[in-house]
């Protein structure tokens, strides 16, 4: 099923790999391009859940749960509570190792800025709390039955012209947050994803290193 150069087959391939990889490779951290004004229907973010609830998830446990802000007072103030940790961003954006680094965390400010106007803003969360004496095995399986999930409702977003970023900073203020969206103590918020649709669906790959120069095969080696 593979051709010599170990790529898939294009023409053996179960999915049209060309609409694939474009999807796969184009779906960014959008912020600069969110259109605050068009709004999001909740159909939607619905039809967008629905396809995360086929990621695969630790121990086959579903215990997934999202949290739909599209109030405007409510966003408003979500907006406000993450806004607190704008000298966080100003504090990486000097220390950041390289300027396409310190640029990104520039962006990131300007959008905590408006975070508070996105249609919408959604709120993966897991139902049951880690005790925190939890192991390293327990923490991976834990954020790793959510986390397909996010990364699957982004594709859904991206391939219906929306876009999102994952971002957690407002967790820097958990307990506010919590007090503020009304959410039990045994319900964790893993991450916030502004949604909108995009000014432009003209998205392109970024640049990354070859693969062959951070993969190691059967043992590790620098």
């Amino acid at each position: 099923d593979v051709t010599h150069h170990g790529r898939t087959n294009v023409s053996e391939a179960p999915f049209d790999l060309e609409t694939t990889d474009r999807l796969l490779s184009t779906t960014r951290a959008v912020r600069r391009r969110l259109d605050f004004d068009r709004p999001v229907p909740r159909d939607l973010i619905l039809d967008c859940i629905r396809l995360s609830q086929q990621a695969p998830t630790g121990t086959n446990a579903q215990h997934w749960r999202w949290l739909v802000i599209d109030d405007p007072a409510k966003r408003k103030a979500v907006g406000e509570l993450y806004a607190r940790g704008l000298p966080l961003l100003d504090e990486m954006a000097k220390t950041a190792r390289d300027e396409q680094t310190a640029h990104v965390y520039r962006d990131a400010r300007s959008f905590a800025e408006r975070l508070g106007e996105v249609p919408a803003i959604v709120i993966p969360c897991l139902e049951g709390r880690l005790p925190p004496d939890a192991e390293l095995v327990q923490v991976t399986t834990y954020y790793g039955s959510i986390y397909p999930a996010v990364w699957s409702f982004q594709l859904a977003l991206r391939s219906r012209g929306l876009g999102s970023v994952f971002t957690t900073m407002h967790l820097a203020f958990e307990e506010e947050s919590r007090a503020l969206l009304g959410l039990p103590e045994d319900v964790v918020q893993t991450a916030m994803l502004p949604v909108a649709y995009t000014l432009g669906t003209d998205f392109k790959a970024t640049h990354r290193p070859p693969p062959e120069t951070i993969t190691c095969f059967n043992t590790w080696s620098d």
